[in-house]
């Protein structure tokens, strides 16, 4: 998030929350949109294909097909502009690229948006009039705006959209993607991703390989890895012969569950960390006793770049151990006659705390270079970028300027989801979580109280696809892709519009992900969990 939770509930005069169930995933946030709705009279515009509970704070919902965000946005930024509500002194002195961009936008006009996104072009005009003339507005996104294989030019259609405002940089406003789980940002932050060291650096940059080379000790390759989702599937090919999976569940929360299964059941070598046993589990040749929140020290990195820091209640439970523990033992083995220089300041992996740990972001990370263990336990709780020990962290970025300089506009067309409705799968199915389980299930549905309220798998469907469909009391369902087939119970709502279905992939026996396609972003490699074609039967 460029801004902070604070900030944003406080100062915005509109949001624009687009992809996001954000009571139901973030309720915390959802809490304070709505008090700022009823508080300060802040205007709500919510877009999302299906009725979330937060639409009854909106003015407006604008209900587009799944997989259309980049034309919906577009028309939004057609009609400011030709109703000259963009700030032109912002996109003068701080952004880049606006004539291409303009001539892309110019290409959707509100009728074809409307043929596009199924928007009334009136509902259109009413938004792009609130975003024009209501300032700062913030916009809020999930994963209804990534998990599409548009998904990286998605949320670049959304930057664009706050630079033709002139919102970013400002209080009440910005670009703020709400993170999907407590330490995402943090493990990205760390280096958690193929292409990037600590803080950012790239594994391609020669000054950012020698760094590391020179404080661990070790020769680095420049080469850009693999993400979590090419991993599983390099097995088939060749490319991937051992995985060492740390508090993940691939098979309820890839797509293509039989895919997965195959997968993993031809790799030669699986570690697998966890708390409990997991669908997972029966695949690993190892299993590693991993600790939960309250058993272990250290920080977590929030949605908001805050570093909260974390402190242990209780002792391990058993054999189990702090998961840091666990990968530093595993290290100083790996490294046992590989070379590793003795003379390198980190290349030893005898850690005694979490808290040596942190010196060694401290030295290496330059936005958490001040985010240190003494701040922490005297009760800071700073947001990066923080450079050195007396920095106040930064609530709110590019107040001055870019990272990059200027801010740049990005011409998006708009490109239609991998597979879409036909004949023989007529509907399109979207997923994604219910507030009273997470992801795959491990810990929820292990909770007495939730599963009492919300015990078995449900699918979202329409009361005109159910009343075509032949439901009457029994509302037992056959959903069916291209990939598999599932079985549950329907949940007659006017949630979803007719045409669509939503499901979760909480329950591994009717899990929605043995449905979904492993088709992905090419840029971000995320996979397409939005749109997917189905038919719904009765059993």
């Amino acid at each position: 998030m460029t801004n902070s939770i604070d900030d944003i509930a406080e100062q915005a005069a509109a949001y624009f929350v687009i992809g996001s169930n954000t009571t139901e995933q973030h309720p915390v946030i959802g809490m304070r949109l709505r008090q700022a709705v009823k508080r300060r009279n802040a205007v709500l515009i919510v877009a999302d294909p299906r009725r979330i509970d937060l639409v009854d704070y909106a003015v407006l919902h604008l209900q587009q097909k799944p997989g259309t965000d980049i034309a919906l946005l577009n028309g939004l930024m057609y009609l400011i502009l030709e109703n000259g509500w963009e700030d032109k002194t912002y996109i003068k002195q701080r952004t880049e690229d606006f004539e291409d961009f303009k001539k892309t936008v110019k290409q959707y006009p509100p009728r074809k948006v409307s043929q596009i996104t199924g928007v009334p072009v009136e509902q259109l005009e009413q938004a792009a009039e609130i975003m024009g003339k209501t300032k700062p507005m913030a916009v809020l996104w999930a994963m209804g705006i990534t998990q599409h294989i548009s998904g990286v030019y998605n949320v670049m259609s959304l930057a664009n959209l706050q630079l033709l405002l002139g919102n970013i940089g400002m209080p009440g406003g910005g670009v703020n993607p709400l993170r999907g789980q407590n330490n995402v940002q943090g493990a990205c932050d760390m280096g958690g991703l193929p292409n990037v060291y600590p803080a950012y650096q790239a594994v391609t940059n020669e000054t950012s390989q020698s760094k590391f080379e020179t404080a661990w000790g070790v020769t680095l390759s420049a080469t850009v890895g693999m993400t979590a989702t090419e991993m599983l599937p390099g097995v088939l090919d060749g490319k991937t012969r051992a995985i060492y999976i740390l508090g993940e569940d691939p098979v309820m929360s890839d797509p293509d569950t039989n895919h997965v299964r195959t997968c993993l059941e031809k790799i030669d070598f699986l570690i697998l960390q966890e708390l409990f046993p997991s669908e997972t589990a029966p695949y690993a040749d190892v299993l590693l006793p991993g600790t939960s929140f309250a058993e272990k020290s250290g920080t977590f990195t929030n949605t908001e770049r805050r570093i909260q820091k974390v402190n242990q209640a209780i002792q391990p439970i058993g054999d189990s151990k702090p998961d840091w523990e666990i990968i530093s033992e595993l290290a100083k083995r790996t490294l046992e006659g590989r070379g590793v220089s003795s003379g390198a300041p980190y290349a030893k992996w005898d850690y005694n705390s979490p808290n040596e740990i942190l010196d060694e972001i401290n030295a290496l990370a330059p936005s958490y270079a001040g985010i240190t263990a003494d701040r922490l336990e005297n009760g800071e709780t700073l947001q990066w970028p923080c450079p050195d020990k007396d920095h106040p962290g930064t609530p709110i970025l590019h107040t001055q300027k870019f990272t990059r300089g200027l801010g740049k506009f990005t011409p998006i067309d708009h490109i239609p989801p991998a597979e879409t409705p036909d004949t023989e799968y007529p509907m399109v199915m979207s997923t994604g979580r219910v507030l009273y389980h997470w992801h795959g299930g491990q810990m929820s549905r292990r909770s007495k109280g939730l599963l009492e309220i919300y015990p078995k798998a449900l699918i979202e469907l329409n009361e005109e696809d159910a009343s075509r469909l032949g439901i009457n009391g029994d509302k037992r369902v056959r959903v069916s892709s291209r990939r598999g087939s599932i079985e549950l119970d329907a949940w007659i709502t006017d949630r979803v519009p007719p045409g669509m279905v939503y499901a979760n992939f909480h329950f591994p026996e009717a899990s929605a992900n043995q449905l979904t396609q492993a088709v992905l972003d090419p840029i971000a490699k995320i996979p397409e969990y939005k749109v997917t074609a189905v038919k719904v039967e009765t059993t």
